[in-house]
């Protein structure tokens, strides 16, 4: 029996989904139920009937889907798949912008961790953040950890008034301007992609910004045949599955998340054997950090 049709048996007898995001492997993303961006997976978890969660994706996503199913079992294929954006800010400067700014909203993006989530308002997701942001009824916005994302909302939504944090996305902030340009030039024809986590300057350059899932759905409906896409490369996949006739460039130095990748077949079928790395998290921080999430499902209707 190979691990493929393993994990397929052992998925039946114990009664669990596997839930992919795009930037998985894509061996990973062939095994999943269900593959998308962070607030597609985040809705699907609340309405599955499986009772076991297998979430092939870094902990705070793991968190999120524990969050929102509390008596369910949530298990990670590598608990060290981690987002290091997630820890990019901290309660301490949360509650000096709470004492500075009158009318204040912390919104969270939903790439952080639970105690994070925990200081703040309401989640976002980069699919749905300026909806919710322009919903919120204060005018003045803590935007964390991701200041790119926050830059790119507050252009959308310039009736409110930004406060920047400085967290980052180490995979696209360090996207080159030159390797895009470089790209452009080899391939004029092609339609340039961005996620909203690159900095301006790649925005800028940019035909369309958007979500993992706005990029993919971009490209699927577009009439040009060539893209450059800024974002990580796990994507590609579900690009070039959805679209063979078409062709999808990436930077000479491709945009790779490591902890994405520590994510193997063998691990998969490592965890629906032992029931090992399930997310455990107390009560309290599993309620406190289920308000902004359930706040963002619901404005994000």
């Amino acid at each position: 029996m190979t691990v493929v049709e393993e994990i397929q048996k052992l998925k039946q007898e114990k009664n669990a989904v596997i839930l992919a995001h795009y930037y998985v492997r894509p061996e990973i993303q062939d095994i999943a139920d269900y593959i998308g961006d962070s607030f597609y997976l985040s809705k699907v978890a609340v309405g599955l009937k499986e009772q076991t969660i297998v979430f092939c994706g870094v902990s705070f996503m793991g968190e999120s889907a524990k969050v929102l199913n509390p008596e369910k079992t949530v298990l990670m294929p590598d608990m060290h798949a981690d987002c290091a954006m997630a820890h990019m800010a901290d309660a301490k400067t949360i509650q000096k912008m709470r004492d500075t700014y009158e009318d204040l909203a912390v919104v969270c993006y939903i790439n952080s961790t639970a105690e994070l989530k925990t200081h703040s308002d309401v989640c976002v997701t980069s699919a749905n953040a300026v909806k919710i942001v322009k919903a919120l009824p204060n005018k003045n916005i803590f935007f964390i950890p991701d200041k790119n994302l926050a830059h790119f909302i507050a252009e959308q939504v310039p009736e409110k008034n930004f406060v920047y944090n400085e967290g980052y996305c180490p995979i696209h902030e360090h996207m080159q301007i030159e390797e895009i340009k470089a790209a452009k030039a080899l391939h004029p024809a092609a339609e340039v992609l961005a996620h909203p986590e690159c900095p301006k300057a790649v925005l800028a350059i940019s035909d369309y910004v958007g979500s993992t899932s706005g990029i993919i759905d971009y490209a699927t409906k577009s009439e040009k045949q060539e893209f450059i896409i800024c974002t990580e490369n796990g994507v590609r996949y579900k690009l070039e599955k959805d679209n063979p006739d078409k062709k999808f460039y990436f930077t000479e130095t491709e945009p790779v998340c490591t902890d994405m990748k520590l994510i193997t077949l063998e691990k998969v079928l490592h965890v629906l054997k032992t029931g090992e790395n399930e997310v455990h998290l107390s009560k309290e921080l599993r309620i406190d950090s289920r308000k902004p999430l359930e706040k963002m499902l619901e404005l994000a209707k």
